[in-house]
Parts: C-alpha cells; sequence; structure tokens
C-alpha cells in the first residue's frame, strides 16, 4: 500500500496536517455474536482497534483549531447524545468547586447552551466561553489542575472519567454506529460496528478542522494497542462479554499478522520511532 505524507524541500511536513494520512485505505474487520446475547452481533474495524493510537492531548495535540493546540479537541464543547447523558455530566458537576474548575458555574443552564447540529437540529451541548474552548476546560497553568476540569474530578474521586464527562468526550475517538439488520430467515440482530471515528466523523466540518488526530502519525505512538487502552471505554460501548471477546480475538489477530494495519500506525513505526508515549 503506497502512504502519501506532504513535505517540505527540508523533509518536514509543512503543517502538522500534511503528515495525516488519506481517510480512504483498506481495512480489516471482524464480526462475532455477543455472547451475552444471542440478538447482538459486533462488528469490529481491526485496522484501528489494533492501531497503536494514544490520546496526545498535552504532548503533541496540535488542537482542531489553529493556534489553539492547548484546547486539543475540545474547543466547540460537547453535544449531549440523551437525557442520560446530561443527568451524568449533571451530578458531576455538582461535585466542582471553584478550586478546582477555572470557570466554575453554578447550575445546568449556567454551563450548557442550545446549538445546531449541520446547522440544522437543535442540541444541547457544554457553552464554550468567548475566543475558548469548552467550559469545563482548565488553563494549562491553573493551579487546580490543567484540562478538563470533569475529568480532574474523576480522577480525584477514584473513578474512570467516562463516568463523568459528555459521551462524546469519553468515545473519541472510537465511533459506534448501531443498527437493526433482517437476516434471510426474517430473523433481525442488532449490529453494533466500533470504528475510527475520523475527520468525516464530524460532518461536512470535520474536513476543515486544523489537525485531527486519528489520520496522524503524530497520534499513533501508543505502548498499547488501541483495544487495550481503550478497555473501559469500549466495554461500556458492547459490554463486559463482548469486549471479553473482542480481547481475544483482537490478541489472535495481532499474533498473525496483519493484512491491512492502519497506515498512521505503519509511518509512526517507520518515521517517528522514537516518540513512542
Amino acid at each position: 500500500m503506497e502512504i502519501h505524507v506532504a513535505v517540505d524541500s527540508t523533509g518536514d511536513p509543512d503543517t502538522p496536517r500534511d503528515l495525516e494520512v488519506d481517510l480512504d485505505f483498506p481495512r480489516e474487520y471482524l464480526e462475532f455474536s455477543d455472547p451475552a446475547d444471542a440478538d447482538h452481533l459486533v462488528r469490529a474495524d481491526l485496522t484501528w482497534l489494533l492501531s497503536n493510537w494514544t490520546c496526545v492531548y498535552g504532548r503533541g495535540c496540535h488542537g482542531i483549531i489553529e493556534g489553539k493546540p492547548e484546547e486539543g479537541c475540545c474547543s466547540h464543547g460537547a453535544f449531549f447524545t440523551d437525557a442520560d447523558d446530561e443527568k451524568r455530566v449533571r451530578a458531576a458537576a455538582k461535585r466542582l468547586t471553584p478550586e478546582h474548575w477555572q470557570h466554575y458555574r453554578r447550575g445546568f443552564k449556567q454551563y450548557t447552551e442550545w446549538d445546531t447540529i449541520d446547522g440544522e437540529s437543535k442540541a444541547l451541548r457544554t457553552a464554550t466561553r468567548p475566543g475558548a474552548g469548552c467550559v469545563f476546560q482548565n488553563d494549562t497553568d491553573f493551579p487546580g489542575g490543567g484540562g478538563c476540569a470533569l475529568h480532574g474530578q474523576a480522577l480525584r474521586d477514584g473513578v474512570h472519567p467516562l463516568e463523568y464527562k459528555p459521551d462524546v468526550c469519553w468515545q473519541l475517538p472510537v465511533r459506534r454506529d448501531q443498527d437493526w439488520r433482517k437476516r434471510p430467515d426474517g430473523t433481525k440482530v442488532l449490529v453494533s460496528t466500533l470504528g475510527e471515528f475520523d475527520r468525516r466523523g464530524w460532518g461536512e466540518g470535520g474536513h476543515d478542522l486544523h489537525w485531527w488526530c486519528t489520520s496522524s502519525p503524530e497520534a499513533h505512538v501508543g505502548t498499547k494497542r488501541l483495544y487495550q487502552e481503550y478497555e473501559a471505554e469500549l466495554t461500556a460501548l458492547i459490554g463486559e462479554a463482548a469486549y471479553a471477546k473482542l480481547a481475544q480475538l483482537c490478541e489472535e489477530r495481532a499474533r498473525q499478522g496483519m493484512i491491512a494495519p492502519h497506515p498512521a500506525t505503519t509511518v509512526a513505526l517507520t518515521l517517528l520511532p522514537t516518540r513512542r508515549a
């Protein structure tokens, strides 16, 4: 497979985005039945789950807006997926104080606002500050801790951040799509597809982001495979039994050798060998 990376005359990328690989390339998928639910089928993108992607927020992330790497992917706030999502964040925010939340606001309506998705449907999201990112994002030099205030509170409370943060925040960069599939014999099965949340996952605006991590070798420097690093998140998305089966199958596939590895991981292993996380 040919990998395209744009570089300038010095051999370095002109911009962080130039190092990103193309969006379309061969992928390996695996389907298996959920051991705990015969009516649930998991379809997993092994090319993505066996990649070496890792979050590089604060240690190499260029951010989605040029000139604001400290905001990472939090520049536009986070849309809530449903009432349960809102309820979880509301409860977590009540645990925050001005000591650990730089832009402290009291009351759900004070840190949320209505916006439109793709310029059409109205939806609620976490508020943003004028000229800055999500209201929950502390500055890097804030004494109470930089980065997401909800994330920091979860760590102080000894729980996984997914228990406090909006769904979209803890699920990224994994994308889960669910659809009912009708089989030839008339039966139906719920198909959960686990894949990469690439630029297209953001809608049309995703192509205009300054930089996006899933396509960049600079973020494929983890010491673990993605399915291992995101064990808690994947378990929350598909269940314990299904994750255990997924991990088993991923381990077996890794031993055999990938037919279609993620090109960003391939570039990272060859061009950025000293930047392992």
